[in-house]
C-alpha cells in the first residue's frame, strides 16, 4: 500500500468528520466520555442507622472471576487497610455478600470455583446490587435464562437498591427493562450485540462510567477493568473521597480519565447485505491512504455520488469520509504501537500530507495525542525480547 501526497489536503472529502453530539447524560455525568472525577463524585455517608450498606455481588456461571473477586476485595479492604502505616481509621462502609440463583459452589467461566453465600430467594432487601462481567457466547445473548434473578432485581430496586454492572454485566440488568430509555455503557466488544438485544437502551461503549436514573440508581461501567472506576465511585459516594483515595493507593487503582476511545478498535460493519458497498469496503481496506479515496470508491461503484453516499451510510452507519478516517487512524495506531517512525511519517503513510491536521484528527478520534497514545500502548523497552529464533541465532 503506497501513500500519495495530497491525501491529507483539506477538501470536503478529507476534511474532519465531526460526530453528532452525544445524548446528554444524567446530571452526575456532564463530562467527556462520561467520566467522574473525585471532585464531582457525590460523597453521601452511609445510612443514619450506622450499619454498613448491604452489597449483593451477583455470581453467575458465565461470570468472570477476576472482576467478581476484584470488586469483593476492594469493597471489603477497610479492615485490612487499617493495618497499613498512615491509613485512616475508616469504619467498614459495606457488608458484601456473594449472591446467586442457588447457594453453594460452582465453576465460573474460567473454571475457577466460587462459593455463593446466599441465594437471591433468601434476600428480602439490599442496598447495592453489582453484576460483574459476563462472557457472552458467540451465538449472542439469550434472554429468559435468569427469570428468578430478574424478578428479584425488580423487588430490590423497588425497595430502593442501586443496580450496578461492570463491563458486560449490564446484559442481565437490561433484561429488567429498567434501563429502557436511559444511558448506559458496556464493553465495546459487546456493543453491537447489546444494541441488537436491547435497542431501547442508549448505549455508550466509549464511556467509562455512566450514572442514570432519577435517584442516580442505575450505574454501569464499561470495558474490563473499568470496574476500578465503579468501586472507587461507590466508595466515594458512600464513604467519602478520602476512603476512595486510600483504596486507590492500596490497590494502585486509577480512574480511566481519558475514557475508552483509545482502546476501541474500529471494525466497519459489513454484514449489511449491500454487495456494492461491501465491495467498496473491501477495496478501501487496502487503499485508504490514496488521494481522494471516496471519489475513487464512487468511480469504481458506477453509482451516482448521492446514491453511493446514501447507501454507504445506510449500510455501515457512518459517512464514507468518516469510514476512511477511522481506517487511517487504526493504521496509524498500529504504527505508533509497533514502530519508532516519527508522527510526520506516520501521517504521510496513512494518507495525510498535513501533520497538524493528522494530529488534530487523531486526538478527536482517540482522545489522545499521537505521542501520548504511543507512550500508553507501546510495549516498554525492558519488556521487549526478540523472537526465540533470533535469541538462538545470537548464541
Amino acid at each position: 500500500m503506497t501513500a500519495r501526497k495530497g491525501a491529507g489536503a483539506a477538501s470536503p472529502e478529507s476534511g474532519p468528520f465531526v460526530p453528532p453530539p452525544s445524548t446528554p447524560l444524567s446530571r452526575s455525568l456532564r463530562r467527556p466520555f462520561g467520566l467522574l472525577s473525585q471532585s464531582t463524585v457525590p460523597a453521601s455517608p452511609p445510612p443514619s442507622s450506622g450499619r454498613p450498606l448491604r452489597v449483593s455481588l451477583v455470581a453467575l456461571p458465565n461470570g468472570t472471576v477476576s472482576t467478581l473477586f476484584g470488586i469483593y476485595d476492594c469493597l471489603t479492604a477497610f479492615r485490612m487497610m487499617a493495618t497499613f502505616p498512615g491509613a485512616s481509621n475508616i469504619p467498614e462502609p459495606f457488608d458484601v455478600q456473594i449472591v446467586g440463583e442457588t447457594v453453594g459452589a460452582f465453576k465460573m467461566a474460567s473454571g475457577v470455583p466460587v462459593e455463593v453465600h446466599r441465594s437471591v430467594s433468601q434476600i428480602e432487601a439490599t442496598d447495592i446490587v453489582i453484576v460483574p462481567s459476563l462472557v457472552v457466547p458467540p451465538e449472542g445473548w439469550t434472554k429468559g435464562n435468569h427469570g428468578e434473578l430478574i424478578d428479584w432485581l425488580h423487588r430490590v430496586y423497588d425497595g430502593g437498591a442501586l443496580l450496578c454492572s461492570a463491563c458486560s454485566g449490564v446484559f442481565v440488568l437490561a433484561e429488567t427493562g429498567l434501563f429502557d430509555g436511559v444511558d448506559a455503557t458496556v464493553h465495546f466488544g459487546y456493543a453491537r450485540e447489546f444494541a441488537k438485544t436491547y435497542p431501547e437502551v442508549r448505549i455508550h461503549p466509549e464511556r467509562v462510567l455512566v450514572v442514570s436514573g432519577d435517584r442516580e440508581e442505575l450505574v454501569t461501567s464499561g470495558a474490563s477493568t473499568t470496574w476500578h472506576d465503579l468501586v472507587l465511585y461507590l466508595i466515594a459516594r458512600h464513604a467519602g473521597a478520602t476512603a476512595a483515595q486510600e483504596v486507590a493507593r492500596m490497590f494502585a487503582l486509577q480512574w480511566h480519565q481519558d475514557g475508552l476511545a483509545p482502546y476501541i478498535v474500529f471494525q466497519g460493519k459489513d454484514d449489511h447485505g449491500d454487495a456494492e458497498i461491501k465491495a467498496a469496503q473491501q477495496w478501501l481496506s487496502n487503499h485508504f491512504s490514496v488521494a481522494r479515496p471516496v471519489e475513487e470508491m464512487i468511480k469504481r461503484s458506477k453509482l451516482a455520488e448521492r446514491t453511493f453516499k446514501r447507501r454507504f451510510v445506510q449500510a455501515t452507519g457512518v459517512p464514507p469520509i468518516a469510514y476512511v478516517q477511522r481506517l487511517r487512524i487504526e493504521d496509524a495506531k498500529r504504527r505508533l504501537e509497533r514502530t519508532d517512525a516519527p508522527v510526520e511519517e506516520i501521517a504521510w503513510r496513512t494518507g495525510y500530507e498535513d501533520p497538524a491536521f493528522f494530529r488534530r484528527l487523531f486526538k478527536r478520534v482517540t482522545g489522545l495525542a499521537p505521542g501520548a497514545y504511543r507512550k500508553r500502548f507501546r510495549i516498554p523497552d525492558f519488556a521487549r525480547r526478540p523472537p526465540p529464533s533470533e535469541q538462538l541465532a545470537k548464541r
